[in-house]
């Protein structure tokens, strides 16, 4: 939708097949692409999304043809079985997966017949086309999925009640992808479920292997893995839901009703789970309660971020937190009607306090629509500036909340100045993480 990307949030649709693969347990990627693809994206994945790391035999040890000129000229299919043959001989793994970039495909490699002369081995190979022209990082993450629920996954398979597959969260792009991931997992456990995440903790190939066994998946998301649900349930007959990434206590119930729904979960037994989970919530909520109305630390707030994370994370600082957003900026380069579907997302609000929404790809623009959001002695409380005031982004909002001289938390891509491990925004557990963050950066200074 912008005129052009100024410091780009994503890579290209191979990194972003490659983010995901490195988050599925002993699936090798076999990257067929020019020479400095594989490492470019690893350096770009590795910071970005919290010091990700490479994973098991990924990084700068992932498997590639590294094609060069000759390759170019001649063509790469040589050059790729070689490179697969050696793959399978040097690295224990239960699952590679060739992926492709901008280069190869170009010159029309046909990696797939490559593949195929690989598929009566004891380990499955399989193809799936990632160039850079087709999309970005979120993209690839969709692509590799539609890949894999073609050729990987059983079908045929009867269907199971109270199994769920969870889609929509995109290894890498989102750093917290794995303790979000884990957070709903265990809240749809506590409903009697049983999740397959794919990319979570303790998740198999064996799970992905047998997904089509879910009786819904759960997208969480309004545009990231839709495609591959659609894929999903045109050759599984499984349908899917899609449902924002829930942030805080009033977002986790509306989330778990609506699965309740979906599955057709007892009315008490998901009403009697949100009343634990908001009487334990709301006990550690409490302890901040003084100290935040001591000293008002009520404040104005910018938010900048993905489609998944802008619309949950402004919602729950107006709606629990009591701030003031005042601008909220999205990302992702999206088209108007999937922009459409995210401006529903702030309405309805029980604030009724809404920022001004504006999708954006350009970095530098986001500092012009202060001025809209905010202006200069209009009869508020604090007339001379934008003050006491928030901001909640990326790495690349540094010098913006330098300038205006406001606090920054850094939760999109990129962050390379944090370390991510097992923490998460999602969920109740997300809710207190993210309220123990905000608070944290407004008194660290004491």
């Amino acid at each position: 939708m912008s005129k052009f990307v100024d410091r780009p949030r994503f890579s290209c649709a191979l990194g972003g097949a490659l983010f995901a693969l490195r988050a599925l347990p002993r699936a090798i990627p076999i990257i067929h692409a020019s020479a400095g693809c594989g490492y470019n994206l690893y350096s770009a994945s590795n910071s970005g999304a919290g010091y990700l790391g490479g994973g098991y035999c990924g990084g700068t040890g992932w498997s590639s043809t590294n094609v060069v000129e000759r390759e170019i000229v001649f063509g790469g299919t040589a050059r790729l079985e070689e490179q697969i043959r050696s793959t399978l001989e040097l690295i224990d793994g239960d699952l590679f997966v060739v992926v492709t970039g901008c280069m190869v495909e170009m010159i029309g490699d046909d990696v797939k017949s490559v593949v195929a002369d690989f598929e009566d081995g004891d380990i499955p190979v399989v193809a799936v086309p990632t160039p850079s022209f087709k999309g970005n990082s979120y993209d690839g993450y969709d692509m590799l999925l539609e890949g894999l629920f073609k050729s990987y996954v059983t079908k045929g398979l009867a269907k199971r009640a109270g199994t769920v597959n969870l889609l929509g969260l995109v290894p890498g792009q989102d750093a917290f992808y794995k303790g979000n991931l884990t957070e709903i997992k265990r809240l749809l456990g506590l409903l009697g479920l049983r999740v397959n995440t794919f990319f979570g903790e303790g998740e198999t190939l064996e799970n992905l292997k047998g997904s089509s066994e879910a009786s819904i998946n759960i997208v969480l998301s309004d545009v990231y893995g839709i495609k591959a649900a659609r894929v999903f349930e045109e050759i599984h007959g499984t349908p899917y839901v899609s449902l924002p990434l829930p942030v805080g206590s009033d977002q986790t119930a509306s989330f778990l009703r609506d699965v309740a729904k979906a599955l057709n979960v007892p009315e008490h037994r998901v009403e009697s789970l949100i009343k634990d989970e908001e009487a334990r919530y709301y006990d550690y909520i409490e302890r901040i309660s003084d100290i935040y109305n001591d000293v008002d630390l009520q404040r104005y707030a910018i938010v900048v971020g993905d489609l998944n994370y802008a619309p949950s994370v402004s919602r729950f600082i107006a709606d629990e937190l009591g701030w003031l957003p005042r601008l909220t900026v999205i990302t992702d380069d999206i088209d108007e009607e999937s922009a459409h579907v995210i401006e529903k997302r702030f309405t309805g609000w029980e604030s009724e306090i809404y920022p001004i929404v504006k999708f954006d790809t350009d970095t530098s623009a986001i500092q012009h629509y202060l001025p809209e959001a905010w202006t200069q002695g209009g009869n508020e409380r604090y007339y001379d500036g934008f003050s006491p005031a928030f901001l909640i982004g990326s790495v690349f909002e540094r010098d913006l909340a330098a300038k205006l001289g406001i606090p920054l938390l850094t939760l999109s891509y990129p962050l390379t100045n944090r370390v991510v491990l097992n923490q998460t925004y999602a969920g109740y557990n997300g809710g207190l993480a993210l309220t123990a963050d905000l608070i944290t950066a407004l008194i660290a200074g004491r």
